[in-house]
């Protein structure tokens, strides 16, 4: 087990990406503390992940709140001792045309995500320093690399993090603390299922190499590694788990027989990962 004895905070972890980063870290041997503001779904998460055998906990906060973020910390200092490794996971993501987008929804983005992970970073990381190590991950976003239409306040907020996480390495990797980042394109989940268009599917297969949606599993492994004492020489990286988002450039497909047979594969691909 690859993280056994750890106690970890995974934020926003009651659903989606966070969730199947908190089972991940539970079924590798690590005391998992659900921190999210959804006090009910955390505490159904809680106890289905403590029914597969995970030393799990639920703390509710609300990521934007420092009174709330420093009693998280402190909580899980005085029932478990220590604090190992955090996940910045939880977020909020817009998707308006700039032109249209109002500054309540712009502050907001940037509050959640940007302004959050930094108040969880800064009170994780003063407990960490006394302990001369500790692991924190910030979950960002290929949003945050690329120019992406109604991205203007999220993918803003995204890039920040991934600033913010160079920063954070720079000045607490001499302190024994490891910072980096996971970057996820597009995620198969009951959010992005709800949330995205036929179109919106379809524009991001076209321009992912492996021609899917990625798994909530998948980014659990990145986020995993870089958790790890197997990214121990790793500081102020970001790991893109994008399917080959960031790496491609111009793809198309060389005549109608092969256009028509990816069109096939794109659309099977589809419905097989929108099944799950």
């Amino acid at each position: 087990m690859r993280l056994k004895g750890k106690v970890s905070i995974v934020t926003g972890a009651a659903r989606g990406i966070g969730r199947s980063i908190a089972a991940r870290f539970a079924a590798e041997g690590a005391v998992v503390i659900v921190a999210d503001v959804d006090k009910e779904q955390a505490r159904r998460c809680v106890e289905d992940l403590r029914a597969d055998g995970g030393s799990v906990w639920d703390i509710p906060v609300d990521i934007t709140d420092p009174i709330q973020v420093r009693a998280l910390i402190q909580k899980t200092e005085s029932e478990f001792g220590h604090l190992d490794i955090l996940v910045n996971n939880a977020g909020v993501g817009s998707c308006k045309p700039f032109l249209n987008m109002t500054l309540e929804e712009w502050e907001r983005d940037l509050r959640v995500n940007l302004t959050g992970t930094f108040l969880c970073a800064q009170a994780a990381a003063r407990l960490m320093v006394q302990q001369g190590y500790g692991r924190i991950v910030n979950i960002a976003s290929i949003s945050g690399q690329r120019g992406g239409v109604g991205r203007a306040a999220y993918g803003a907020s995204k890039a920040g993090v991934i600033l913010l996480t160079k920063v954070m390495a720079a000045e607490l990797g001499p302190l024994g603390i490891g910072v980096n980042a996971v970057a996820p394109g597009p995620v198969d989940t009951a959010q992005s299922r709800a949330t995205h268009t036929a179109a919106t599917r379809q524009a991001y297969v076209e321009r992912i190499p492996l021609r899917r949606y990625g798994a909530g599993e998948e980014i659990a492994a990145a986020v995993l590694f870089l958790a790890s004492d197997e990214a121990s020489f790793l500081a102020g990286h970001t790991l893109n788990a994008d399917g080959g988002f960031d790496a491609a450039g111009l793809m198309f497909d060389d005549g109608p027989a092969e256009s028509a047979g990816a069109q096939r594969l794109t659309k099977a691909l589809m419905e097989v990962h929108a099944s799950k």
